[in-house]
């Protein structure tokens, strides 16, 4: 979710050069982004308290930063603050606003609200640093001419994954009119979507078999793409796509919603009350029947594409 604020940010900001500093597969998120340079690590290489403050050490070398942003505020980054700060560098750190999204997802709050969306977050560390950045929220089509329907049924936690058999039927109705090309990762998903490959006609299993940048160009060229509140959301977001993002623990309250997408394009059972019960979907059912999955509509998602 960062890359979209960063080329917002630098847009507004030319004079300001970025380094990015993350793990060395996510490079293809930002490869495009004028005056940003990635720097990928592996994070193995730098284990404890000695491993981060030798990486502090060799990033200050390379690149003498004149300001650290602090994008991330876990224990590892939390440390790498310490050590910077040590050294006299100004840190600016995101506000999760972690008080605000318990309040959220306790089961007994009735009275949802929208908190404030993770780019927004974002910025503000931009903003606390003296710069002006407005984010535009709306999404920049990378393909003008685009096709078929990109669909990733799977997510990290249970709380968060539409259950497979309804995903099943909604493929089995969308590839009637259209293309479905699956999208997933691993070998489990890799297996049941070659599975329902063969079995549903017009579908197109993908997983396993591109590259992370060859997966982005072909988001791109889709006609919008169907994802749980997973990285495929964002995914669709960096290239410009229209994503129906289904939501089941989780909430686009919680500021998660994949920049530029369309709360119009949200798929959710509304009238339950425990809902969100979780800002990430790894929570066991507090009512143990996962109905804000097991009762959601497919129709619904039908009706958005129809």
């Amino acid at each position: 979710m960062t890359a979209p604020v960063f080329r917002e940010f630098l847009e507004q900001n030319p004079e300001v050069e970025i380094i990015m500093v993350s793990r060395s597969n996510f490079e293809a998120l930002f490869a495009d982004i004028p005056n940003l340079i990635f720097k990928g690590v592996n994070l193995d290489d730098y284990k404890g308290v000695f491993g981060l403050n030798r990486l502090a050490n060799e990033l200050i070398k390379e690149f003498r930063p004149d300001l650290i942003a602090n994008l991330h505020d876990v224990i590892r980054t939390k440390i790498l603050d310490r050590i910077y700060s040590a050294k006299g560098f100004k840190v600016f750190k995101i506000n999760k606003g972690k008080e605000e999204k318990e309040h959220l997802t306790d089961i007994w709050n009735i009275n949802k609200v929208q908190l404030k969306k993770t780019v927004e977050r974002y910025a503000d560390v931009f903003r606390a640093m003296g710069f002006k950045v407005e984010l535009s929220h709306t999404l920049r089509p990378k393909n003008i001419h685009k096709s078929g329907i990109g669909f990733a049924p799977f997510a990290q936690h249970k709380g968060k994954m539409l259950p497979l058999e309804k995903s099943y039927e909604l493929v089995r109705i969308l590839s009637q009119e259209r293309t479905v090309y699956f999208f997933g990762g691993g070998k489990n998903e890799t297996d049941l979507l070659e599975k329902w490959e063969k079995e549903i006609p017009n579908t197109h299993s993908l997983a396993g078999k591109l590259s992370l940048t060859e997966e982005l160009n072909k988001i791109a060229e889709l006609e919008l793409m169907i994802s749980m509140d997973s990285a495929n959301m964002h995914l669709a977001s960096l290239v410009g796509t229209r994503c129906i993002s289904v939501w089941g623990q989780t909430h686009p309250y919680a500021g998660f919603l994949g920049f530029g997408q369309s709360e119009e394009d949200v798929v959710e059972v509304k009238d339950l009350t425990c809902r969100p019960c979780s800002v990430f979907g790894d929570k066991e059912c507090f009512r143990g029947d996962w109905a804000c999955m097991g009762e959601l509509n497919i129709q619904k998602i039908v009706e958005k594409i129809i």
